[in-house]
């Protein structure tokens, strides 16, 4: 099988590559029978699909010897292209419905409105909830990475890992604002299509005000469309448990074992930051008067998807699904938070990793950790969650404005090994982007006097689809 057509058409061109192919279509099988034969509980089976991805993306690495470049051996290249289908094929599935579930639900919400006074506030106290957490993620990620040490001892070797241009942040928010609605639509700017369907919402309102018979088409048209979308959503949210094993194994496989051993340190502070950020956002709903281990228990299938997916826009349907219908979220409030934190205020990708970051090149080159580098860090990195898209790659970008927002940027390549590990670390990051957006959502929503916390405390509304 060396030819061009099975090597590069078909990229099945070594029977190790049959091998696995085969394996996840039987493990494919496995979850098949567990969810639709035994009934299991959806995040069960969403929880075994991810530690099946765990153990075969494993057993690939083994049978290839573990490799330090493993994408440069043909049957790994040949394996993931075929996981990928899968995997990513299903997070561009999620991706479609994002921006008319995004956009239906906001003009849902706002033609159903009373009164302008409620929007108002809710504007507020999700800027307010939201920037104060992903201020609290970099202290935890500063303190995490100055208690561990990262950085310290490695060799200051530049890479070849450059920064992205940094748009000042007047821009970037002034960029938000969506001077193409098509164009926002193509660049998931989420809180572009917020305004825009904000705004239309509004429009519709009006005509109601003036003119209820003219208004009942739209009305009926956006209400139903509205009921459309979100039986949409969870139609395709029900193939989760395949998906994930197929996400995990895919990460996994293309990971070389020595890239990873090479800044461990750091990736093991990551995880521990990102362990004690979920901590305060638990405590935050204590501190309200919700119960943590029942938000748990409600939110693990999303948890699972956001860390093997790693893209809190893909997860947005999910998200907005399960403040709603297990959390007791009001609908606008879920849409609206839980959209503007795709591109503002994510407590991982935004918060503690660019704050790690700014430790680890600090100690890589010998630069002071004062209490003025600490302030300016945590200023830096709160300020510059904002505009941050919730996409896989966002890495780039926030290490890039962290690091220049300190006076580190000429030091940006010494951060190639990390980034060279990208996936791994992204995948607790995205996690936490998802979590924050929960828990900001569900506070928001308790601020607002909105929140039905019997549906919250409900148990019967654990389960899903």
């Amino acid at each position: 099988m060396q030819s061009a057509f099975f090597q590069d058409f078909l990229s099945i061109s070594d029977g190790r590559t049959v091998l696995f192919l085969v394996v996840l279509a039987a493990l494919f099988y496995v979850i098949h029978i567990l969810y639709h034969k035994k009934h299991m509980d959806f995040a069960v089976v969403v929880m075994i699909g991810t530690g099946l991805g765990l153990v075969l993306g494993l057993a690939i690495q083994l049978v290839a010897g573990f490799p330090d470049a493993p994408m440069e051996v043909r049957f790994v290249s040949e394996v993931t292209t075929w996981f990928a289908m899968v995997g990513s094929g299903y997070i561009n599935l999620i991706k479609m419905i994002v921006v008319p579930l995004v956009m239906v639900s906001i003009l849902q919400v706002i033609i159903n409105m009373q009164q302008g006074k409620t929007m108002s506030k809710l504007v507020k106290t999700t800027i307010a909830v939201t920037m104060s957490m992903v201020a609290v993620a970099a202290v935890v990620g500063v303190a995490v990475g100055m208690i561990m040490g990262v950085g310290e001892g490695s060799t200051s070797v530049a890479g070849d890992a450059t920064a992205k241009e940094i748009t000042p942040v007047a821009t970037t928010v002034k960029n938000l604002i969506p001077g193409n609605i098509v164009e926002a639509m193509v660049n998931s700017n989420i809180i572009g299509l917020v305004i825009f369907s904000a705004f239309l919402g509004l429009a519709i309102w009006w005509i109601n005000h003036e003119d209820p018979d003219d208004a009942k088409p739209l009305y009926d048209l956006i209400n139903k469309s509205h009921k459309a979308m979100i039986n949409m959503a969870l139609l395709i949210l029900d193939y989760m448990p395949w998906a994930v094993m197929a996400l995990l194994a895919n990460t996994i496989a293309q990971r070389g074992l020595s890239s990873i051993l090479e800044v461990g340190k750091f990736i093991i502070a990551l995880y521990i930051a990102a362990a004690v950020q979920f901590v305060v956002q638990l405590v935050l709903l204590a501190v309200h008067g919700l119960n943590p281990a029942i938000y748990m228990k409600k939110s693990f299938a999303t948890m699972l998807m956001a860390f093997t997916s790693r893209s809190s826009v893909g997860c947005l349907p999910l998200t907005i699904e399960t403040l709603t219908k297990k959390l007791g979220v009001n609908q606008g409030t879920a849409s609206f938070v839980a959209g503007f934190g795709t591109t503002a205020g994510m407590q991982g990708c935004a918060g503690i990793f660019p704050a790690l970051l700014i430790v680890y090149v600090c100690n890589v080159t010998g630069t002071p950790l004062d209490i003025t580098m600490i302030v300016m860090t945590i200023f830096v990195v709160a300020i510059g969650s904002l505009g941050i898209a919730g996409i896989p790659g966002t890495a780039t970008m926030a290490a890039s404005v962290g690091l220049s927002g300190v006076g580190m940027g000429a030091q940006f390549a010494m951060v190639s090994p990390i980034l060279a590990i990208d996936p791994i670390i992204d995948m607790p990051r995205t996690m936490l982007n998802v979590t924050g957006s929960l828990t900001n959502a569900i506070v928001v929503d308790k601020h607002m006097g909105s929140l039905d916390e019997k549906a919250y405390n409900d148990k019967a509304t654990v389960h899903t689809t």
